[in-house]
């Protein structure tokens, strides 16, 4: 099941106060990036954040799940609602987080 849109713009809304949010439809659901590192995901209308040390004390139920089968665990963030708190927790896993690496130009 995928995603309704309408929720997909509601996180990346409720996020915004972290940095530039972008969103990316990857595998029929959706990654989720702050100034171009990307900290989340978004599957069947709910919120995954990246696990990180830095965040874990910070959170308010810590809960531990795949966003899709086969994936690795991710912290499941429920209440969504509370845009002060998913800004500090996007902040905080951010910036702990690498730089994408640049992707390689095809020679020519």
């Amino acid at each position: 099941m995928a995603s309704n849109p309408d929720f997909v713009q509601y996180i990346a809304d409720q996020c915004s106060d972290a940095g530039e949010i972008m969103v990316k439809k990857m595998f029929g659901d959706y990654g989720i990036y702050c100034d171009g590192k990307i900290f989340g995901l978004i599957c069947d209308d709910r919120f995954y954040l990246k696990p990180t040390d830095a965040v874990r004390p910070l959170l308010r139920s810590v809960e531990l799940q795949p966003p899709y089968e086969g994936a690795k665990d991710y912290f499941l963030i429920a209440d969504v609602d509370d845009r002060d708190y998913l800004a500090m927790l996007v902040s905080e896993t951010c910036a702990v987080l690498p730089f994408p690496k640049p992707k390689k130009r095809p020679k020519q």
